[in-house]
């Protein structure tokens, strides 16, 4: 299997497995037990906690597990509207689903809500948010890089707009965090998910400043200082520390690996392959390619490419399986006809110059077979 689809997910680093096995085996207990086994799980949970702070450039206290990007969106939108009880959501129409399907809930429950939409490229502009703020705004979430174009958002400005105003800005940093470094200074909460950065599935870390007003999605114990019931996943959150330090410290000599590979993919489609195009434009992470091709339906070519090994999307993973058109092309100002012919391919430090090889010459087999079929 050639494994292009690293924004959905990554393989998990063995270094990551074994700092984790111990709280999986021996050190089992219960992080809020008061026994000796119970005192290392919280010791491990200390650790892991001082260690995604000090990469964040946060207090420990302003870090909280969680399981993933979703339940961080989730928390961000539904906290904050409890804590106000009323008022203004502005959401960017280019967002995860998480936080659109979360602000769409608060809606019914009486809040307004604002989309903004990015320009051609792909890029939220501040100016545009500008404008959708409303004496009554009390939540705005606009996403560091989007997944399934790779466009870099300027989040220092549009974080700045927001704390001008007393607005809680909320960051998505899922597909950035271990890439790129994080705008905590510019957020009133930010969110990394340990699977997109080598680390275990399931599990995540949001940052919320201390002061800031929001309340508790999941009701419970006293655990992650009352702010979040439930029984800490120790071996996740060990899991997630030492994943995220791995990245960091690697970024910058994977980022130039990731972004040779992926620029030589995009350079050979464009020059081998007729009528495709790249979606999104300005800066984007070393990773991703978002490409469309004429005369192909994008599932159909993701499954030709499946049969032949080649792992790839058609855009956001929590989507898979939706018959409508990709939210963000559609956002974009693509057709819904251009939006369904687009595919991403999402380059990981695991790649190889000759899979990228191979996996040009399948794509080229199965587009030529899909546009003959079509004739």
């Amino acid at each position: 299997m050639i494994y292009l689809d690293n924004a959905a997910t990554t393989p998990l680093d063995g270094e990551v497995l074994a700092e984790m096995l111990p709280y999986l085996k021996e050190n089992y207990g219960n992080s809020s037990s008061q026994h000796a086994l119970g005192r290392k799980s919280q010791h491990a949970l200390l650790c892991a906690r001082d260690s995604v702070a000090k990469i964040l450039g946060c207090k420990s206290e302003e870090v909280y597990f969680t399981s993933g990007g979703t339940e961080c969106g989730n928390w961000a939108v539904k906290g904050v509207c409890a804590a106000h009880g009323k008022g203004h959501l502005i959401v960017s129409a280019i967002e995860h689903p998480a936080l659109i399907e979360s602000a769409k809930d608060m809606q019914k429950q009486g809040f307004e809500l604002t989309f903004v939409q990015p320009d051609n490229d792909g890029v939220i502009q501040p100016e545009e948010v500008e404008k959708a703020i409303r004496p009554d705004t009390v939540f705005c979430a606009v996403m560091h890089a989007n997944n399934e174009t790779g466009v870099i958002q300027p989040v220092e400005k549009i974080g700045t707009l927001c704390k001008e105003r007393g607005i809680f800005y909320f960051c998505d940093c899922v597909q950035t965090a271990g890439v790129l470094p994080l705008p905590t200074k510019f957020c009133d909460g930010l969110s990394v998910s340990a699977h997109k950065f080598y680390g275990p599935c399931g599990s995540g870390a949001m940052y919320i400043r201390e002061g800031a007003k929001i309340q508790r999605l999941i009701s419970g114990g006293r655990q992650e200082r009352a702010q979040r019931g439930g029984t800490v996943n120790v071996a996740a959150a060990v899991g997630l520390a030492k994943a995220f330090e791995n990245s960091v410290k690697g970024a910058e000599e994977n980022g130039k690996k990731i972004s040779a590979l992926r620029d030589s993919f995009v350079k050979r489609v464009l020059d081998e392959i007729p009528d495709t195009r790249i979606n999104g434009g300005g800066e984007k992470l070393p990773s991703h390619a978002n490409i469309s091709f004429g005369g192909c339906d994008g599932e159909n070519l993701l499954f030709l490419l499946d049969l032949e090994g080649v792992a790839v999307s058609t855009g956001s993973a929590c989507s898979a399986g939706a018959v409508t058109p990709s939210h963000v092309l559609t956002a974009m100002g693509f057709s819904e006809k251009q939006a369904k012919s687009a595919v991403r391919f999402t380059f990981g430090q695991y790649n190889t110059v000759q899979e990228v090889d191979t996996a040009l010459k399948i794509l080229k087999q199965c587009v030529n077979k899909i546009r003959c079929l079509k004739k």
